[in-house]
């Protein structure tokens, strides 16, 4: 079975949404069945890299909000990431367009990396406040995981991968995905958004039952 996951990782609602996901798959009896595939998806393609901006003043700048409005809800993200045993340090992290590690993810999934590449960048963006759309910061996350630095950074400096991204999001267009987390399981069942654990996991059950 095959569930594939549109998702930003600049959506702190796309890491929160993994979380519940990895523990309705840690209790479904036959999770080494399900091959998960990461999919593209840029929330705002147009965003400027912005180093010395963080989220908060973004959006109080973005939304004409107050900073107090932007922490409260800032607050509501952060808690729901602790319950699922994440530590969000959103008020720090840095504005960042999210295509290269776009680009980072298309190519960690063809070295059968996917998974631990999502986990890095959602880690370095929400937990790290580092930038995700600096070369070298998506070279040393990509090390991390085993790939080939000086591979990576060629791959960043060309147009590698940019197809495949461009892809994945053209395929979430075609099936009306205007959000993510977005979860396809067996081209047949959708769930969307950080559901609770028991959807994601009846889900589960029911694509299975399906296909035998």
């Amino acid at each position: 079975m095959e569930v594939k996951i549109w998702s930003d990782v600049r959506c702190p609602f796309c890491y929160i949404g993994k979380r519940k996901f990895e523990a309705a798959l840690e209790q479904f009896p036959e999770k080494d069945k399900v091959k998960i595939t990461w999919k593209s998806f840029q929330l705002d393609p147009t965003l400027e890299t912005r180093a010395d901006m963080n989220s908060i003043d973004y959006f109080v700048e973005a939304k004409g909000v107050s900073k107090e409005q932007a922490r409260q809800m800032f607050s509501g993200a952060t808690q729901m990431a602790k319950e699922v045993g994440l530590d969000f340090n959103l008020e720090d992290s840095v504005l960042a367009n999210s295509f290269r590690a776009h680009k980072l993810i298309q190519m960690a999934k063809s070295e059968g990396l996917g998974d631990e590449i999502e986990e890095a960048l959602f880690k370095a963006h929400f937990e790290d406040a580092k930038n995700i759309d600096n070369p070298e910061v998506l070279v040393e996350i990509a090390a991390s995981i085993g790939m080939d630095a000086v591979e990576v950074k060629q791959m960043l400096e060309s147009d590698d991968f940019d197809y495949e991204v461009k892809q994945d999001e053209m395929e979430a267009r075609n099936i009306g995905v205007t959000g993510v987390p977005f979860f396809v399981f067996n081209d047949r069942y959708a769930v969307s958004g950080a559901q609770p654990t028991e959807a994601f996991l009846q889900t589960l059950e029911k694509a299975m039952n399906d296909k035998q």
